[in-house]
């Protein structure tokens, strides 16, 4: 599967590696690098929140309605339960939780490789339409 990301530019630049893309289910990988983190080399949570909408966005538009030509993040919370250090390979996985005609709402769950979660992140996005 060619990495589904080099079409996304920022995904591509922060490195988000897709492993599995479906209408239901985005999987992808990120390495923490020190170019995403904070101080002391810990994974900056807007970093963390890119990845999530990075697979969001994407989840979002495998997903979209017949008629409908593109998809926009419009709400997005996070949680974080805990850092990621330089060098840690971190997986997202997102989930649908609504798919209708108008939204859908996702779920990414950010976690170690040891399978501690990171961040929780819940997004909605915007069905787009043509004018």
């Amino acid at each position: 599967m060619s990495n589904l990301a080099d079409t996304m530019p920022f995904a591509k630049l922060m490195g988000v590696n897709v492993i599995e893309a479906t209408p239901e289910r985005v999987v992808a990988e990120l390495v923490v690098r020190e170019e995403l983190c904070t101080a002391g080399g810990i994974l900056h949570g807007g970093a963390a929140m890119a990845f999530a909408d990075s697979l969001g966005g994407v989840a979002g538009f495998l997903a979209l309605p017949e008629g409908a030509v593109g998809t926009t993040t419009i709400e997005s919370k996070t949680n974080f339960f805990g850092g990621s250090k330089v060098g840690l390979t971190l997986r997202g996985e997102c989930t649908a939780l609504h798919r209708g005609k108008r939204t859908s709402v996702w779920q990414t769950r950010i976690s170690t490789p040891e399978g501690k979660m990171v961040a929780l992140v819940i997004q909605t996005q915007m069905v787009l339409f043509p004018a």
